[in-house]
């Protein structure tokens, strides 16, 4: 099975119902090939034009074959019969390209790429993309790139504000354990003891997998 690259993404997908768990993987692989365009591409244009290339790359899946690259195959086969368009999946771009820009821009990254991949995940599962998604999208956005060092000094109201978006909701399964673990990561000290795969994160992202909470 397809699988995204972040081990707590794979162990989320366990929760998908297992006729859209193929298309909610690619979705989350897109997300990560956005954010890989950041990662090899120093300079603020060579990452404009790439990050370009693939938001208008996903647009024009929806009116002419997909080119030569199997992530966007993918999209094609897996994505676009569940009723997404090639267009919805190219609004993940936006986020990453509050990144890309100088200063970064976190807070906007966050609201773009979190609440756009939650409500579309959400809708890949047969579910509303509410309020409540959207909030946990944009909290676990945040969490995703404090983890990664990102925020300088605005680290810690970036984290409040997660922590204040992240309220106790049911969500669509595979999306509550991600919530759930950056709930997890928000409260005080939570980010500086984070250890993907410890035994108490695993335990607390398999009852949210179960309770949906």
């Amino acid at each position: 099975m397809l699988q995204p690259e972040d081990p707590e993404r794979a162990l989320a997908l366990v929760y998908a119902p297992a006729d859209r768990r193929e298309a909610l993987a690619v979705l989350w692989r897109v997300d990560e090939r956005l954010g890989r365009v950041l990662e090899v591409a120093q300079e603020p244009m060579i990452r404009a034009i790439r990050l370009a290339w693939w938001r208008e790359a996903l647009e024009a899946l929806d009116d002419r074959p997909a080119p030569d690259e199997p992530l966007l195959h993918d999209v094609v086969t897996h994505i676009l019969p569940l009723g997404l368009s090639g267009a919805d999946v190219s609004s993940l771009e936006e986020g990453w390209a509050a990144l890309a820009d100088l200063p970064p821009d976190l807070a906007r990254q966050a609201r773009a790429r979190g609440r756009a991949l939650f409500g579309l995940s959400a809708r890949l599962l047969g579910a509303a993309d509410d309020r409540a998604v959207g909030d946990a999208g944009e909290a676990w956005a945040l969490i995703d790139r404090l983890a990664e060092g990102d925020g300088g000094e605005e680290a810690v109201a970036l984290r409040a504000r997660a922590a204040e978006l992240l309220r106790p909701v049911r969500l669509p399964r595979p999306l509550a354990v991600l919530a759930a673990l950056a709930r997890r990561d928000a409260r005080p000290g939570g980010l500086e003891n984070r250890r993907q795969g410890s035994p108490r994160r695993v335990f607390r992202a398999l009852a949210a997998g179960i309770f949906g909470r």
